[in-house]
C-alpha cells in the first residue's frame, strides 16, 4: 500500500523508475478523500494542483531528495499563491506573495505541497480547539485532541494523508502533538532551521520541525530544511550533519539521562509505566541510565508565559486592519478601527496571550516580570549543561498525560497550559527534542521525549532509529 510508504522509500521508488510520482500524489489523494471529513486535519487542501504537478514530473529524470513526494506543511508557514492563515480570522483570507525559506529547500528538492494544516489559531495551545475555523480529531480516537498547536500536521502523518509534514514548536508544538498521535516529531535546535517565513508568535522560542512515521524520513527532511539562511538573524552558519546516515550507528555506551524532577510532576500512571519500561528496553539495547537533575524546571511553565505572550503582544501588533488581512467593516475613528478590528479578528485565547504579554511589558513591570523570567529562562539553560556533563541524551515522557477529550481543558487555561510542563523547558534552553512513540495504552499512544545536547539532533535521532528497528510502532495506523 503505498500510502504506508515513507516519504525516502517513496524517493527510492520514483528514483529506481518503479513508480510515478502521479500515482503516489493520486494514493495519497484518496487517503485524504478517505479520512479528512472524520479528522479535519487540513484547513487548505492543495491535492489537485499537486497531482497536476505530479504529473509533469512522470517520465522525467529524478533530481532532488524529496523529488515527487507529498509534504503537509503548518498553515503558520507562509507559501506563495496558497492561502496562509494561522487558523485565524484575521488572516483567513491571506494568500503570501512569497514562499518561506523552508518551502524554497523542499522545492529544491523536488518536495510537492499537498496542503496547508489545521492549528490552534497563531500556534498559542496545546489541543488543535483553538483554531477559528474548526477542531482537528485524533485519529486513534475521534472524540479526544490530536494536541498542538501542530495538531494538523501530526494528523496527516498518523492517517497517511501525507507522508511528511512540517510544524512549528514554540512550546512543545511538535512534541506533544507527535505523542498524542503515534508518530515521531523533532524540534531542531534554535538556529538550525530559519525562520523567515514562519508567522511569528514567540520570536526566541519558535523553531520549524518535522513529522514523519519513521525516523529516517524525519532524518531527511531535517536534512533539507537545515542550515545558514542570511535573510533570518537568528540562523546560526553550522554545518548540516548527513542526518541520514549519522542515525545508522549502534547505542552502546550511550548514556541516557533521567531527570528526577520530570517524576515529580503529576504524570498520569499508565504514562510513567510505558515510559520505564521503555527506559528498560534502551538499557538492553546497550544504554546507561543515568540519573540527572533539573532543578529549575519546575520554574519552566511560568517562566514561559510570560516570556511568550510578552513576545507575542509585539508580534500580532501588526495585525491591525491597516495594510492587510481582517478589518472590521463598522468602526468611528482609526483607533475604533484597530480595536473593532483585532476584538473580532482574534480568538479568545490570542487575546488572553496579548494581554498578558502586553500586561508584563508595561511601565514598571518589565523588572519584575520578563527581565526575571530571562534570568529563570538561562538558569533552566545552565541546568541542562550541567545534566550533559553526566548524560548524551535527556529523557522523558513527552506529556503528563494520555490525549484528553476535546472539550476537556478549553475553560480551565491553566491545565491546559500543564499539558506541556514537559516540553517548554526545552525551547526556553534552545535544544533539540523529539518526540518518539514507546507504547500504547489500549489503543492510545504514549510518546518518549528524547533531548539533546545543542545542535547534536543526530544523536536523538539515533536513538528513534535503534527504537523502532525493535518496537516498529510505524506499523500500526490508527483506523479512520
Amino acid at each position: 500500500m503505498i500510502r504506508r510508504k515513507g516519504a525516502s522509500e517513496i524517493a527510492r521508488l520514483i528514483s529506481k523508475g518503479e513508480i510515478k510520482p502521479s500515482e503516489i500524489m493520486e494514493s495519497f489523494l484518496r487517503r485524504f478523500e478517505e479520512t479528512e471529513e472524520k479528522v479535519r486535519a487540513y484547513i487548505t487542501q492543495n491535492f489537485e494542483k499537486a497531482v497536476e504537478e505530479a504529473k509533469k514530473l512522470d517520465g522525467k529524470k529524478p533530481e532532488g531528495k524529496l523529488f515527487g513526494v507529498p509534504v503537509a506543511v503548518k498553515d503558520n508557514i507562509v507559501t506563495k499563491g496558497i492561502r496562509t492563515t494561522c487558523a485565524s480570522k484575521i488572516l483567513e483570507n491571506f494568500i503570501p506573495p512569497y514562499d518561506a525559506t523552508v518551502i524554497t529547500r523542499l522545492k529544491a528538492e523536488g518536495a510537492l505541497i499537498v496542503g496547508k494544516t489545521n492549528m490552534d489559531e497563531f500556534a498559542m495551545g496545546s489541543s488543535t480547539e483553538y483554531s477559528a475555523f474548526f477542531p482537528t480529531r485524533n485519529p486513534w480516537d475521534l472524540e479526544r485532541v490530536p494536541g498542538g498547536s501542530s495538531g494538523g500536521s501530526a494528523v496527516t502523518v498518523a492517517v497517511g494523508s501525507a507522508p511528511v509534514s512540517l510544524g512549528s514548536d514554540t512550546g512543545g508544538s511538535i512534541r506533544q502533538p507527535a505523542s498524542f498521535c503515534g508518530v515521531i516529531g523533532i524540534k531542531p535546535t534554535y538556529g538550525r532551521v530559519s525562520r523567515y517565513g514562519l508567522v511569528a508568535f514567540a520570536s526566541s522560542l519558535d523553531q520549524i520541525g518535522v513529522f514523519g512515521r519513521r525516523t529516517e524520513d524525519v532524518a531527511l527532511l531535517l536534512e533539507v530544511i537545515s542550515g545558514h539562511d542570511p535573510k533570518d538573524s537568528t540562523s546560526r552558519d553550522i554545518p548540516v550533519p548527513r542526518f541520514t546516515e549519522e542515525i545508522k550507528r549502534d547505542l552502546k555506551g550511550l548514556k541516557v539521562g533521567l531527570p528526577r524532577e520530570f517524576f515529580e510532576f503529576d504524570l498520569q500512571k499508565e504514562v510513567e509505566e510505558t515510559f520505564r519500561e521503555f527506559i528498560s528496553k534502551l538499557e538492553g539495547l546497550g544504554c546507561e541510565v543515568v540519573e540527572v537533575s533539573l532543578p529549575h524546571i519546575k520554574y519552566a511553565i511560568p517562566a514561559y508565559y510570560i516570556i511568550a505572550p510578552s513576545e507575542a503582544s509585539s508580534n500580532l501588533a501588526r495585525y491591525d486592519g491597516v495594510r492587510y488581512g481582517y478589518r472590521s467593516e463598522k468602526f468611528s475613528d482609526i483607533v475604533d478601527m484597530f480595536s473593532r478590528t483585532r476584538d473580532e479578528g482574534f480568538g479568545p485565547e490570542v487575546k488572553r496571550r496579548i494581554m498578558l504579554g502586553t500586561f508584563a511589558l508595561s511601565a514598571g513591570y518589565y523588572d519584575a516580570y520578563y527581565l526575571k523570567a530571562m534570568k529563570v529562562r538561562r538558569l533552566i539553560y545552565e541546568d541542562f549543561m550541567k545534566a550533559f556533563e553526566r548524560a548524551d541524551v535527556i529523557a522523558g515522557p513527552t506529556t503528563p498525560t494520555l490525549p484528553f477529550r476535546i472539550g476537556e481543558k478549553v475553560q480551565n487555561p491553566v491545565e491546559m497550559y500543564l499539558s506541556d510542563v514537559l516540553t517548554v523547558p526545552v525551547n526556553l534552553a534552545g535544544l533539540p527534542a523529539v518526540s518518539i512513540p514507546v507504547g500504547w495504552v489500549g489503543n492510545l499512544p504514549v510518546g518518549g521525549q528524547l533531548i539533546g545536547k545543542p545542535w547534536d539532533e543526530a544523536t536523538i535521532l539515533r536513538v528513534s532509529y535503534v527504537w523502532e528497528q525493535v518496537f516498529p510502532h510505524y506499523e500500526k495506523t490508527p483506523e479512520v
